[in-house]
């Protein structure tokens, strides 16, 4: 008989991870184990990779849910609609894919699990002071990454001009690629004045200018700014196929980033692919602060689009107890050391 099961966890962040929004010292998770009773040694884990002050499904009950989705598996019958509820989703579709991959913590086979591929990714320059930034852009640049995403939005404006002016001086557009993420900071009335200022630094793109939900005002900067546009919170929350569409089709951005946890699942991000593709808009996938156990099925999932542009997956990293695992960041590339070991820390597993 099938059986699940889920455990509590607590990441913490080697440093605050801040953003325009808030300060993060952890992120809770809640991993989730499938195995049959016949063979408990073959187990697959997903996880419930909840984000507190941006998911859909951070609300009340959250916990609850995960435990209903257990009780509903051990009692054999079918799992109730997770639709609302795109974390828990995320972590059911990993784990189920896991376990039927025969519990080796590959829940999508592909080159890139097998050791054969890498993936191209950017790397992440978290927000702080001004010093703080420089010397983290610094990191990565030594560290050889080619592309690299900023939060901006949090240490003033004219100080963000500052640091890209530095970059830009001893790096041209042509050889490192910058990526912004506004996440929201900017108000309708500023946003083209602000991005029109940041493009004079060579901007691949902008995620996020204003806030998710400002159709009118998106479509408008999308349509008059001198910088492509990147929707990435504006997906959170669209669960049907015809919210998708009206989103995109009113707002018509560049491209689409596809937080498999934020929006959906994956069978929810692949329609977005499939959308985005039949509107001519590009798309990216990145990590949204999961353990490796999140990031590892993110990145086999997309490795399977063969993707040709840095992804967001640089976030292996950021946590003090994070889950021993092969994925290595080697230069600006992921890559699954075969070599390499899956370790899971002591957790308490709760079987409803």
């Amino acid at each position: 008989m099938i059986r699940a099961a889920y455990a509590p966890y607590k990441l913490r962040f080697i440093s605050p991870a801040v953003t325009s929004r808030s300060v993060m010292l952890h992120k809770d998770a809640f991993f989730l184990k499938v195995w049959d009773d016949e063979c408990p040694d073959c187990f697959g884990v997903g996880e419930c990779a909840l984000f507190r002050g941006l998911g859909a499904d951070d609300r009340p009950g959250y916990e609850e849910r995960v435990a209903l989705l257990c009780r509903e598996v051990n009692a054999g019958v079918p799992v109730s609609d997770l639709s609302a509820w795109g974390s828990v989703l995320f972590g059911w579709e990993t784990a189920v894919s896991d376990f039927a991959n025969g519990g080796r913590r590959i829940p999508f086979p592909s080159a890139f699990s097998a050791g054969e591929e890498e993936i191209p990714i950017n790397g992440l320059v978290w927000m702080g002071t001004g010093q703080e930034m420089a010397g983290r852009i610094r990191d990565k640049l030594d560290a050889g990454f080619r592309c690299v995403k900023l939060k901006i939005g949090g240490i003033g404006f004219d100080s963000e001009l500052e640091l890209l002016r530095d970059i830009r001086k001893r790096f041209s557009a042509e050889s490192l690629e910058l990526r912004l993420d506004a996440n929201g900071a900017f108000s309708p009335a500023e946003a083209l004045t602000r991005i029109d200022a940041l493009s004079r630094f060579g901007i691949h793109s902008i995620e996020q200018p204003i806030r998710r939900g400002q159709y009118a005002e998106m479509a408008r900067i999308c349509r008059e700014s001198p910088v492509d546009i990147a929707l990435d919170e504006e997906l959170i929350g669209l669960t049907s196929t015809a919210d998708k569409e009206r989103m995109l089709d009113a707002i018509r951005p560049r491209y689409v980033i596809l937080k498999p946890s934020l929006c959906g699942g994956f069978a929810s991000a692949d329609e977005w692919i499939r959308l985005a593709r039949d509107r001519g808009i590009g798309w990216w996938a990145t990590s949204a602060l999961e353990s490796n156990i999140g990031l590892n099925a993110i990145a086999q999932w997309v490795s399977s689009y063969r993707p040709d542009i840095p992804q967001g997956l640089g976030t292996g990293m950021l946590y003090s107890n994070n889950v021993e695992s092969p994925l290595r960041q080697e230069r600006d590339v992921l890559l699954s050391d075969t070599s390499g070991r899956w370790s899971m820390p002591q957790l308490e597993w709760i079987e409803p």
